[in-house]
């Protein structure tokens, strides 16, 4: 027995030897070519909108390689048509000499390389939108939101990325979540094109407020003419509402996180370990400073639920479609829940301003026609045709928009967890625990039975009568919900003033141009449709005031009205009407129970 296994172990040293050393042999005849990709961005003249993109690639060795830009940025659920803003495309090898390149698809340059082990492609970017998930440049700043700049080689996605960037000679400061390249200015590194996809650049000779520190973790907030306003103070409230999202989520998942406010318009959009935002400061004091600190608490909840915590279908991320799934109301309307949550929470919002905030989704779902055709899951699906805040210009409007109904779905969701748990748990511990499952252990995105598992998991009930309010458009019991935290809620449809028409129009120069009619409103049973024209009100000409004067009219008066239809004059005669509306005003029940007091105080944590 010894000598068998003296003998064994010695002729595994004799085969080990030999692999090695034939290893070594073939490595020095066959010693592959290191790839490397790097790009360098320049921007020589901003007032002509363009950049100048240079692309190298090292030891990718084939026949020919595909090159694409994607059509799409993760965040924004929109076809962005990035290809379209490509001009002077060229790839040339490490000679200089020219390769042949032909179009695969509008999104997709096809490189002929011979098996050229270096590549350097180059090409020109347009940007002329100034927003988020554009790319800009003019004489006073660049912004790059780099799905709309950066190429990759097909099957390549998953490659280390060096970005240098050269600035315009009249700027020096970058504002990025990009790692910098230790020793060299304006040059960074991505482990990764998803990492470079999801680090937008902002360029200029920009301000930056105070950074302050939350478990020890830097938060900077850079941007471009950030206007006139008590810059401490927004500091301070700023750094309120990041820690009680840190104190809600337990960890911060980066090693840094920078607010990118790339100057005045609409939109953000939330990344790894930085949101770019549109922003201005003026008039920030005044009463639009809640309405900004929520913006930026929705953006920043977001490098948690919807980047971290996220549908399975959002990531890894197809940049070549739109990648659909039902779930946004999860990622987006949880989201927009917490973002008014995490300002009570922190102290910078009253129990009122809370519950109106409530109180202005479920208006917004419910006063809708969409209510009663989409689900919540079906308006997430259909974003991309739809948009984020529903489909527009139909005749009846027939859709919805996550961000109204996910919200609220939210606070039901949350009460009625607290509730079947005696306030021992709530939507927190459901967050917490995709969070912790799901990108800790699993590391990928939840299918939509496995959020639901984790609900009903949390609640320790079946919430079979939740989901139905998920899925389908059945009428809520917002009485039932709010109740579990002593919460009434006026659902009572009350006659509103005045006499209804229904019509909304605005002049132009003589023309009095319908803009809206109301679904099942008198003007709509007419055949009274937005893009026609008004001409007569009575035997007078219309005008913006007559149509007004209408509202103090009375239920039941007949009215003659003259409009265009599709390019004929018609007469139309009806009559007018009384509007019925349920009013949705939240407020405390009188005499609340043990629990339902317990679980109204816990639910807003402030720290008023």
């Amino acid at each position: 027995m010894m000598n068998y296994t003296i003998s064994n172990h010695f002729f595994k040293i004799i085969i080990a030897a030999f692999i090695l050393l034939h290893a070594g042999i073939r490595n020095v005849f066959c010693q592959p070519v290191k790839s490397k990709m790097d790009f360098v961005v320049s921007m020589e003249n901003p007032a002509s909108h363009t950049y100048q993109v240079s692309f190298q690639c090292e030891g990718i060795q084939k026949d020919w390689i595909d090159f694409k830009i994607p059509v799409w940025m993760p965040g924004y659920y929109q076809l962005m048509n990035y290809a379209d803003n490509i001009i002077g495309f060229e790839a040339k090898d490490k000679n200089g000499s020219t390769f042949k390149w032909e179009k695969a698809a509008n999104n997709i340059w096809r490189v002929y390389t011979n098996n050229s082990s270096a590549i350097t492609i180059s090409y020109n970017v347009k940007a002329t939108r100034n927003f988020v998930a554009s790319c800009y440049l003019d004489e006073e700043r660049g912004y790059i939101a780099p799905t709309g700049v950066f190429m990759h080689a097909a099957g390549y996605i998953n490659h280390p990325v060096i970005l240098t960037i050269k600035p315009y000679e009249k700027w020096n400061r970058i504002a990025t979540g990009l790692e910098p390249v230790l020793g060299k200015t304006y040059s960074y590194t991505a482990p990764d094109f998803d990492i470079l996809y999801d680090s937008p650049l902002l360029i200029g000779n920009l301000e930056e407020l105070p950074f302050f520190s939350v478990k020890g973790v830097p938060h900077n907030f850079i941007g471009y003419k950030l206007g006139s306003f008590d810059k401490v103070k927004f500091i301070s409230d700023l750094k309120k509402i990041v820690e009680a999202a840190v104190d809600m989520m337990g960890e911060i998942p980066f090693k840094h996180y920078t607010f990118i406010a790339i100057g005045p318009g609409r939109g953000g959009i939330e990344h790894l370990n930085s949101t770019a935002i549109s922003f201005s400061g003026d008039g920030l004091d005044g009463a639009g400073r809640n309405g900004m600190l929520s913006f930026l608490a929705h953006e920043y909840f977001h490098h948690y639920n919807a980047k971290r915590i996220r549908p399975i279908e959002l990531g890894p991320f197809d940049y070549d479609k739109e990648n659909r799934t039902n779930m946004l109301w999860v990622a987006e309307g949880i989201t927009a829940y917490y973002d008014e949550l995490l300002l009570r929470r922190a102290g910078l919002a009253s129990e009122e301003d809370l519950l109106n905030a409530y109180r202005s989704s479920i208006v917004a779902y419910e006063h809708k026609p969409g209510h009663l055709f989409q689900s919540v899951t079906q308006a997430s699906y259909d974003t991309w045709s739809d948009g984020p805040f529903g489909r527009t210009g139909d005749d009846i409007n027939k859709t919805i928009s996550y961000y109204d109904k996910g919200p609220v779905l939210a606070m039901l969701l949350d009460f009625k967890i607290r509730q079947q748990t005696k306030n021992k748990k709530s939507l927190d511990d459901v967050m917490r625990t995709l969070y912790k499952k799901f990108y800790h252990q699993k590391k990928r995105g939840y299918t939509e039975d496995e959020f639901r598992n984790v609900c009903e998991y949390v609640a320790g009930v079946s919430l079979a009568e939740f989901f139905e309010y998920v899925y389908t458009v059945k009428e809520i019991d917002y009485a039932k919900y709010f109740s579990y935290a002593g919460l009434n809620i006026d659902t009572k449809a009350t006659a509103l003033p005045g006499a209804w028409l229904g019509i909304t129009a605005a002049q132009k120069n003589d023309t009095l141009n319908i803009t809206n009619v109301e679904w099942d409103s008198p003007a709509w049973h007419a055949g009274i449709r937005a893009k026609q024209s008004l001409l007569m009100i009575g035997k007078e000409p219309a005008d913006i005031k007559k149509l007004e004067a209408l509202k103090d009219g009375k239920a039941g008066e007949i009215i003659h009205l003259q409009v265009v239809q599709q390019g004929e004059v018609k007469d139309v005669t009806l009559m007018l009407n009384t509007k019925y509306q349920k009013p949705f005003t939240i407020s405390r029940v009188t005499k609340p129970s043990p629990l339902q007091a317990a679980i109204l105080k816990d639910w807003q944590k402030s720290k008023e």
